[in-house]
């Protein structure tokens, strides 16, 4: 208890280790995208096998999603999220050591395990920790400092990609160094996380948490019968439906983004020129995510029900023209680096908002406090396991329609041919969803109002109840 509330620049330690968790998660994530070239020369490997890489993390990611909202039911999230990082801390160590590209993929797959575990319990705890009218900043902060640890990540694996340290390639001791220090941090959640349920707020709601997902009459005490119930009143709420929706199409775009760094490098741009391009838009990304959240929270005051909604369509329309002038309008040549650069922060600056502003803070007021794991659990495994379809389809496209040859490549020099190629498969898997992605939000102006409000029902007949 003493630990939760103690601060370090106001923040509560708990609060200050769970965003260091999510700095490594994304870390974690940037780290293959940057060394993709790397690994394409050292397990010969073309765009849709490295695709391939991508689909079987993420798919694993979606699949395994659902287990995070079990395992929170019954046990305190900084364990679940401890056993999560050190999974996935395992697994970075193993595709750094790998020989084989079979390896690589299982090792990916074991990856996306740790990854299924650790993002639902963060949201939740996100979530539990700051109240409806400041919540998009909440995940606005977490989204912000979880970016820096993507750039790191990327920056990081980019830069020593190139090099050779005590004989090994730079690519695998990043790896192995990432693996290091998510272990490190999956330990010190351990020890020092304390759960917001156990706060005095929260408390209240302990002992009948596990008997209310049953129904009044039933004490039964099975982790299934208890995970099923609250599987049910989650897939039930029509909001959670929509986002979903929105979030399996939208969450395209950002699957096929894994390419930036390749195409940037057979555009012709070396690995420092390709990550500071990168590392623009991750900035970008991060600060957009954070300015999403207040100015949806800003904009929830005046408009309660459809604020957080408008916010999030007009991030979403935003990607359609940015794509199309990235990919298409910006000449394809080294000395365009300063348009890629301003192109990708403003472009990171407005398309980033949808998590932060809309569907983080509006699954937390659709479902009541115990379900909330479970519902970004569940909106974990439909986006995951769908988008990861993505990366290999960029791969497709742009090999089988678009004409991408592995073989033209040259190391040095790139190849102009094949990045124009790549951005027309990239532009397909980009341009499209993001306009769908805005249309899928329009329900959402009738139904969240009636869910937000059931939610707020139930949530009054439980505490009466206790």
């Amino acid at each position: 208890m003493g630990l939760w509330t103690r601060k370090i620049f106001g923040f509560s330690l708990s609060l200050i280790l769970i965003n260091m968790a999510a700095i490594m998660e994304k870390a974690d994530e940037n780290l293959l995208p940057a060394v993709y070239k790397e690994v394409s020369e050292a397990f010969n490997a073309g765009p849709s096998d490295l695709g391939y890489l991508t689909f079987i993390r993420n798919f694993v990611q979606g699949m395994a999603s659902p287990l995070a909202g079990i395992l929170v039911i019954n046990y305190d999230r900084p364990t679940v999220l401890a056993i999560g990082t050190l999974c996935w801390a395992l697994s970075t160590a193993a595709v750094g050591a790998s020989q084989e590209f079979l390896q690589v993929a299982f090792w990916r797959a074991v990856n996306g395990f740790g990854l299924a575990i650790v993002i639902p319990a963060l949201q939740s705890f996100i979530a539990d920790s700051y109240s409806d009218g400041v919540r998009g900043a909440g995940f606005g902060f977490l989204s912000l400092v979880g970016s820096f640890g993507g750039i790191g990540g990327g920056v990081l694996a980019t830069v020593m990609a190139g090099q050779y340290f005590w004989g090994i390639p730079g690519w695998r001791c990043a790896f192995i160094m990432m693996a290091m220090l998510s272990a490190l941090i999956g330990f010190l959640v351990f020890v020092f996380v304390i759960d917001p349920r156990k706060t005095s707020s929260f408390r209240s709601h302990d002992s009948a948490d596990r008997e209310d997902l049953l129904g009044k009459g039933s004490r039964v005490k099975s982790v299934w019968v208890e995970s099923w119930a609250a599987m049910k009143a989650v897939m039930k709420v029509k909001t959670f439906q929509i986002i979903v929706l929105q979030g399996i199409v939208g969450s395209l775009p950002w699957t096929a983004m894994v390419f930036f760094t390749m195409w940037f490098e057979l555009i012709g741009f070396d690995n420092n020129a390709s990550a500071a391009l990168l590392s623009v838009f991750a900035v970008g990304c991060a600060v957009g995510s954070l300015l999403g959240g207040l100015i949806a929270d800003r904009v929830s005051q005046v408009y309660p029900h459809s604020g957080r909604i408008m916010c999030a369509q007009f991030s979403a329309f935003m990607g359609i023209p940015f794509s199309w002038f990235l990919l298409r309008v910006i000449p394809q040549t080294v000395a365009s680096w300063p348009t890629y650069a301003a192109t990708l922060l403003i472009m990171g600056l407005t398309i980033s908002w949808n998590a932060s502003a809309a569907n983080g803070p509006m699954f937390a007021e659709v479902v009541p406090a115990k379900h909330r794991t479970m519902i970004y659990a569940f909106d974990r495994a439909f986006e995951g396991s769908f988008s990861s379809f993505a990366a290999p389809l960029v791969g497709i496209l742009s090999e089988r329609i678009y004409g991408y040859d592995a073989k033209s490549v040259d190391p040095m020099k790139g190849s102009t041919r094949e990045a124009f190629a790549l951005s027309k498969g990239l532009l397909s898997m980009m341009a499209v969803p993001f306009g769908l992605c805005c249309l899928c939000y329009t329900p959402l102006y009738k139904i969240f109002r009636q869910d937000r409000e059931n939610a707020r029902l139930s949530s009054i007949k439980e505490e009466e109840m206790t």
